[in-house]
């Protein structure tokens, strides 16, 4: 099997289902930024020891990146083809992206203010993908998607990026025996 079709070698796309669009269409970029995320977030599950909980999650998260990306791939006209869950974001979904938001935050201290990258390269990697998935979410306020998760899930899964990020953070910290810095070494 070949990798190559040759048919978007004139500057054009397929589309989900059916149809065709230049490739510097809004809903190509927006994907091709998801697409990013999850390969950063591929970077931080690679950083994660296997088959924990943390690996599970991402494992996830990237999965439902595939359901996002099929979703914004369909024409307006299209979207009545669209399966709740296989190829359109549900309310469920952005809903499981906030019970985990709330479970990593559990012995977070958000009262400690910024958060600077690189604590560990799991967590730096997490960081970028938050920062992907942030301008996904910027790309994809401007697509038409009525009656869509689409928005909400990503502003959601930046949120829990940032929020894994913090917690890893943290799990690094302990397992290396460091104190968490003083408001004076910040």
């Amino acid at each position: 099997m070949k990798i190559y079709t040759r048919t978007g070698d004139r500057g054009t796309t397929a589309l989900l289902a059916g149809g065709r669009v230049r490739k510097d269409h809004p809903a190509i970029e927006t994907n091709g930024t998801v697409d990013e995320a999850q390969a950063f977030l591929g970077a931080a599950r690679a950083e994660c020891q296997p088959d924990t909980a943390l690996d599970r999650l991402i494992l996830s998260l990237e999965t439902d990146l595939w359901i996002l990306m099929a979703e914004v791939a369909t024409e307006p006209n299209h979207r009545e083809g669209l399966r709740a869950g296989e190829t359109a974001v549900t309310a469920e979904m952005v809903a499981r992206l906030e019970q985990e938001i709330d479970h990593a935050l559990e012995h977070i201290d958000l009262e400690r203010g910024f958060a600077v990258p690189g604590g560990s390269r799991c967590s730096a990697a997490l960081d970028v993908a938050r920062t992907v998935v942030r301008r996904a979410e910027r790309l994809a306020v401007g697509l038409e998607l009525p009656d869509s998760q689409v928005v909400s899930y990503l502003n959601r899964l930046s949120d829990l990026c940032w929020a894994l990020a913090r917690s890893v953070e943290i799990e690094h910290r302990v397992q290396r025996r460091e104190p968490a810095p003083t408001d004076e070494e910040r």
